[in-house]
């Protein structure tokens, strides 16, 4: 496993990370359990990933508990820590409650990187403030580093120019092979400026991995509704997996493995976050790092999810 610096000063971290938004409770599916997501950490602990990405909003805190459940399994000094403060939370008066909370059910001290969730849709409340509570909860040591995620450029550069000692080490995104429109601004921005990228939902909920068909579908609650599910966007889909498999194969890897890979490969400093509901899963994911796709095969992996005609409204 290899490791990269997030930001200018922020953590050191594993090249591939842990996100545990499927820990939160029953919306991915009965087949999820509290117990095989605990085996996933112990897993990616075991093959040298350290950073692990939950929120206060997955599950009700749920996600938070069982992700504090594991760093007390493998030592919190082998944890970076992430995690998310809610949309509703972030009127400046909460922010500090609800770091708190997130302390609490984390049993933990000091939070690695605290991000904000998404940009806040509802109250608009004065992300200025937002930013200035953050800090001051990094002064106070509660928190280590300050991240966001789904911020676009505009909300990036307002956040950033609330700082006053202190930088966005990363934004946290939903970039994958399937979804990529985020590479017009966003991801050049983060680029030039030193801040990471943690793409989430990196495999497009199992698609990429080649898992599923017109006759296999998943049913639920997060992916039923997914437009990416449409019989056609699953034969389009079909396509670029099987460029995936055929790059694979020269490497021993599999069609997942490839489009994480893919990412890392993109400019910038991008630390992919696939989720894992047990031990395997997080095993297959670990593989990703530490080898390289050669340039050709990147710009075919491109070419080909370009080549794409899927069908999202």
């Amino acid at each position: 496993m290899d490791y990269v610096t997030l930001g200018e000063d922020g953590p050191k971290v594993s090249e591939i990370g842990l996100g545990m938004w499927q820990a939160g409770g029953t919306a991915w599916g009965a087949d999820v359990t509290d117990e095989g997501c605990l085996a996933a950490i112990r897993r990616a602990h075991e093959l040298g990933v350290t950073l692990i990405d939950t929120a206060e909003g997955y599950g009700g805190g749920h996600s938070e508990e069982v992700v504090g459940r594991g760093i007390r399994e493998i030592g919190r000094d082998n944890v970076v820590l992430a995690t998310k403060i809610m949309a509703p939370h972030t009127r400046a008066e909460y922010v500090e409650r609800a770091c708190d909370g997130s302390l609490k059910r984390l049993g933990v001290h000091e939070i690695d990187i605290y991000q904000i969730h998404w940009p806040d849709p509802w109250d608009q409340a004065s992300l200025k403030k937002t930013m200035k509570a953050l800090e001051k909860l990094h002064k106070a040591g509660k928190i280590r580093h300050i991240g966001v995620s789904n911020f676009a450029v505009r909300d990036l550069e307002e956040a950033r120019g609330a700082l006053s000692n202190v930088d966005i080490v990363e934004n946290q995104i939903h970039w994958s092979l399937l979804h990529r429109t985020v590479e017009d601004e966003v991801v050049q921005y983060c680029a030039k400026e030193g801040i990471a990228v943690l793409p989430w939902s990196p495999l497009e909920k199992g698609i990429l991995a080649g898992k599923y068909d017109a006759g296999n579908k998943p049913t639920d609650e997060v992916r039923k509704g997914s437009r990416m599910l449409k019989d056609a966007n699953l034969a389009e889909s079909a396509k670029l997996v099987a460029v995936l498999h055929e790059v694979g194969a020269k490497h021993g890897k599999t069609p997942a493995q490839v489009a994480l890979n893919w990412l890392m490969r993109q400019p910038g400093t991008v630390v992919p976050i696939p989720g894992a509901k047990s031990a395997s899963q997080a095993g297959e994911n670990a593989g990703a790092a530490g080898w390289k796709l050669t340039p050709a095969e990147v710009r075919r992996i491109t070419d080909a999810a370009t080549a794409l005609r899927l069908d999202l409204f």
